[in-house]
């Protein structure tokens, strides 16, 4: 199986913030934001294994700022780790106020996707091939996270 560059998957995505996005307020809930992060790093899971992947854990989503009725939240994701059938997808989420024009980084997400055959069984990835100091940066920060979470869940089954 050949290995894949950081940027075959890498995915950014666009929506306008709708008043049915949000509530009486004017703030977008973070479950609007939460769906369309889950998407997202679903497409940059999906098109690095070319097979069904499915959300394992969300890590983190911490929200820096709110997102309003008219915002443009954009979506970067793009693959930090690969494991055997395992990713690790992180997620920057920004806001853009489309009057101003200003720019907020407005929280930030680690998801891990598992690779399914058609039998619903896990199945090998191709590897990651970094390119990049920070593609190598992300790839270590997203190792250490990764033992971190087999910790806990070796702790969990005992």
């Amino acid at each position: 199986m050949e290995g894949k560059r950081v940027s075959e998957s890498s995915l950014t995505t666009s929506y306008v913030m709708m008043p049915e996005d949000a509530n009486p307020a004017g703030n977008v809930h973070g479950g609007v934001i939460m769906r369309h992060v889950d998407n997202t790093a679903g497409v940059v899971a999906f098109r690095h294994a070319r097979t069904n992947a499915v959300t394992a854990s969300i890590d983190s989503l911490v929200f820096h700022y709110p997102v309003f009725i008219g915002d443009l939240l954009t979506l970067k994701a793009s693959i930090n780790l690969a494991a055997r059938s395992s990713m690790e997808i992180g997620v920057r989420i920004e806001s853009e106020n489309l009057l101003t024009g200003e720019v907020t980084h407005t929280a930030s997400a680690y998801l891990t996707f598992v690779a399914l055959d058609k039998s619903g069984r896990p199945t090998q990835i191709p590897e990651l091939i970094l390119e990049t100091e920070d593609e190598k940066q992300r790839n270590r920060a997203a190792q250490a996270r990764r033992k971190i979470r087999l910790a806990q869940r070796n702790q969990g089954q005992k």
